[in-house]
């Protein structure tokens, strides 16, 4: 008669092993809640509060009445969150176009391309600043070169670019123009570098222009870098402070001051971190919801 040996018991896995995978993402999960979730959970708290430092008899919670004012009250608000979107608009589209040429530029073939994508790449690695202490110099009416137009004839003797409500606003998108067109230059380079060089050939052996191979070769294959490089642009154009705010502090009259610059202005000068935070409230708002939609109509990743 055959003898059926038992089967071995079931071990139960070991409790160490269990908990190891939460050990070691445990670091990357206390670095997300430090320097996104608190930061975000206190700016909503804050939004709904009275706190401004230098009433503090004041302080307590306000409910949605800071929203309220910023909605109804306040029409620095919508001046700046309208001059926002037309500095977002205005460079991006020009900052993508000009680097899209140069980056097409520095892609060809000829002598002394690394020198020209060194130059055209240097004023990237510039901080806003410095950048800012450029252009101001640039834009001097007396030893800028507002005098040398002025020697030609083209500009009025002693015309501050920067303090004229008329010339003011593209004073600001040139000087930006030149710090941001090397990113996206840099971006779609790396991308046009990819694209393979049988594609060229074979449409050129079929007939097709210069012209119609960048519209049906390069276009499509540059399709997602232009999404996401704009998408970017946008968010980070949106929240330009350090150039506008050293360039022209907002001015003249509010005219260059976007929501971010408003937001700063409030927290370094009024000390009202309440107002403020509800306004970073607002301009989260924004750009979450413009994000999400750009994505989706631009179905960015999804193969056509």
């Amino acid at each position: 008669m055959a003898v059926v040996s038992a089967p071995p018991p079931r071990t139960k896995p070991r409790r160490a092993g269990a908990l190891a995978p939460y050990v070691l993402i445990a670091p990357s999960l206390v670095a997300m809640l430090g320097f996104l979730v608190y930061p975000m959970a206190s700016v909503i708290y804050y939004s709904l509060q009275r706190y401004n430092v230098t009433k503090p008899w004041d302080n307590g919670f306000a409910g949605l009445e800071n929203f309220r004012t910023l909605l109804f009250d306040d029409p620095i608000f919508w001046q700046s969150l309208g001059f926002s979107l037309k500095w977002v608009v205005v460079e991006v589209v020009l900052q993508f176009l000009l680097g899209l040429a140069l980056a097409l530029i520095v892609n060809e073939s000829f002598v002394g391309r690394a020198i020209s994508r060194a130059l055209v790449f240097s004023p990237w690695a510039v901080s806003g600043v410095l950048t800012t202490a450029i252009w101001v110099l640039l834009y001097n009416p007396f030893t800028g070169m507002s005098r040398y137009l002025a020697d030609m004839g083209l500009m009025d003797y002693g015309a501050a670019p920067l303090a004229n409500p008329g010339t003011v606003f593209w004073a600001a998108v040139v000087a930006e123009l030149w710090r941001g067109v090397p990113f996206f230059a840099i971006l779609l380079l790396a991308d046009l570098q990819s694209v393979s060089k049988e594609l060229y050939e074979a449409a050129s052996v079929d007939g097709a222009t210069r012209l119609r191979r960048f519209f049906h070769i390069t276009l499509p294959h540059l399709r997602d870098a232009i999404i996401l490089s704009t998408l970017l642009r946008s968010v980070w154009e949106f929240n330009n402070v350090d150039l506008l705010y050293t360039l022209t502090g907002g001015g003249p009259a509010h005219q260059t001051t976007t929501l971010p610059l408003y937001v700063a202005s409030l927290a370094a000068q009024s000390h009202d971190f309440g107002y403020a935070t509800a306004l970073t409230t607002v301009a989260f708002l924004i750009l979450t919801f413009f994000s999400i939609v750009y994505l989706r109509l631009s179905k960015f990743g999804v193969k056509s």
